[in-house]
C-alpha cells in the first residue's frame, strides 16, 4: 500500500541529467549506507562528506555561482 512507509525513495531525474551512471549511483548507495550505519563517527562522516564533495565537482549542475558583491 503506499500508504504504508517501508523504505527511502529516492528520484534519480537530476543526477542522471547531470551525467551520472550506473556506478555512481552504486557509489551513492553505498555512501547513504554508510551514513546510515555510523551517525555518531565523525570519521566516516567527514569521509563520506569528501566524497559527495568530489561527485559534485565531478558533475556540475551547469549553474554558475555568484558571488555577493559589496554594497
Amino acid at each position: 500500500s503506499p500508504m504504508v512507509t517501508s523504505g527511502i525513495r529516492l528520484g534519480s531525474p537530476a543526477l542522471t541529467t547531470r551525467g551520472l551512471g550506473e556506478d555512481d549511483f552504486r557509489l551513492i548507495g553505498t555512501l547513504i549506507c554508510d551514513i546510515i550505519d555510523n551517525m555518531d563517527d565523525e570519521k566516516v562522516l567527514n569521509r563520506v562528506r569528501s566524497q559527495v564533495q568530489e561527485l559534485c565537482k565531478a558533475y556540475p549542475t551547469g549553474f554558475l555561482r555568484l558571488e555577493p558583491r559589496g554594497i
